[in-house]
Parts: C-alpha cells; structure tokens; sequence
C-alpha cells in the first residue's frame, strides 16, 4: 500500500477507507478483510469475473463435480459493475 494516498473518512452511518497501491504493485485485488481487531477478521470479495464464476460454480455444484457436470456449467461473463449495479450475462 501507499500511505500518503490512502486515507479513511468515518461517519456516523459509515466509513470510507481508500487504499493506493504501491507502485510496483500490479494486477487487481482479489479480495480484502476487515474486523474490529486481526483475530475477528471476515473476508469480501471484489466483484470480478472470476470470483463470480467461482461463487455461482459452488452454489450450482457445491461437491466436487464430474467433468460432464463442469462442461454443462452456465457461462457467465462479468459485463459491467458501478456501485448500484453489476450486469452478468449467463448463457
């Protein structure tokens, strides 16, 4: 992370924290945690691609699945994510 670009605003219905990457850092964050303290931490995802093909893999196969139920999986492409809204395409 990059300390003087990261900042966090607290308000009484929530808080904002904004986090910089180093510049040496590359590539998108996958996921992130949060808690009031490192023992009591809980994990979030980022919207992504992968991580919704991997949370909609588990809710339509949650044990491990034949290669025939892989292959008759829905495709399912991330087309465009805002903060009110994502659209996904399945086919």
């Amino acid at each position: 992370l990059l300390s003087p670009e990261s900042s966090v605003s607290v308000s009484a219905h929530g808080a904002v924290v904004v986090l910089a990457k180093a510049p040496g850092s590359r590539g998108l964050w996958d996921k992130f945690s949060f808690g009031p303290d490192p023992s009591a931490l809980q994990e979030r995802l980022f919207v992504s691609e992968e991580n919704v093909d991997g949370f909609l893999g588990t809710a339509f196969c949650p044990s491990p699945c034949s290669q025939s139920e892989l292959e008759s999986q829905p495709l399912i492409e991330v087309l465009d994510v805002t903060e009110d809204r994502i659209q996904i395409r399945v086919e």
